[in-house]
């Protein structure tokens, strides 16, 4: 496959160690450089969550299979977002910084009848995943994002050290990072957008962000 990867370094690095297999990459850290997207067998975007315009250059071609990083949106809101009278070609899988290595990579697809599609996607790249309720933060970040939400609290409260903290989940529940350590390698940026996004989708208050982490969100 030719394969076009929108990332920044990080993420690059990140998917590098993961691997392509064979295939051809050509990487770019912005769409907009790219002159034809015809040239590629696939598009891998780990920065779409923070580019949603991108569908609309996405719907234009839908003969070329993208994995998008939708875990601040949801599939079904970026249907709403671009006309893709021609054929949806998007599946969302988390992308963020911390996750691209992890074993099985989580995607959500819009329907049967792209299957087979990611199948065959999959297959060529040699990662394993599982396919996951479209929902906004689909499984694993929601659940760590809310971990390290409750680290702030705690740490809000003043009951341990954010090192304390760390060393207790790993100690305590065999976690390969600390809520602190989760943090650094996703990103306060992407906690905290990711935690407010499941807030607003939701309605639900256990996804409030803590003051200490929109603090240090708004230093940024």
């Amino acid at each position: 496959m030719n394969i076009l990867v929108i990332a920044d370094a990080q993420r690059y690095e990140e998917l590098q160690q993961k691997g392509f297999g064979k295939h051809k990459v050509q990487w770019k850290t912005h769409l907009e450089d790219v002159l034809s997207l015809k040239a590629f067998d696939l598009v891998i975007d780990t920065l779409f969550d923070d580019r949603i315009s991108n569908a609309v250059i996405y719907a234009r071609n839908p003969e070329v299979p993208v994995l998008a990083c939708m875990v601040k949106v949801s599939l079904s809101e970026v249907m709403h977002h671009a006309a893709f009278e021609q054929g949806f070609n998007l599946m969302g899988c988390n992308l963020l910084p911390g996750f691209i290595n992890m074993q099985v990579m989580e995607v959500t697809v819009k329907d049967n009848d792209q299957y087979q599609t990611l199948d065959n996607i999959m297959y060529q790249l040699g990662w394993e995943y599982a396919v996951v309720a479209d929902s906004v933060g689909l499984v694993t970040a929601r659940i760590v994002c809310m971990i390290i939400n409750e680290a702030y609290l705690t740490a809000e409260e003043g009951t341990a050290s954010r090192a304390d903290i760390d060393i207790s989940m790993k100690l305590g529940t065999n976690y390969p990072y600390g809520p602190f350590e989760w943090c650094e390698r996703i990103g306060v940026k992407n906690v905290y957008e990711v935690l407010k996004a499941v807030q607003e989708s939701s309605n639900d208050g256990r996804f409030e962000v803590a003051a200490l982490l929109e603090t240090e969100y708004e230093a940024i």
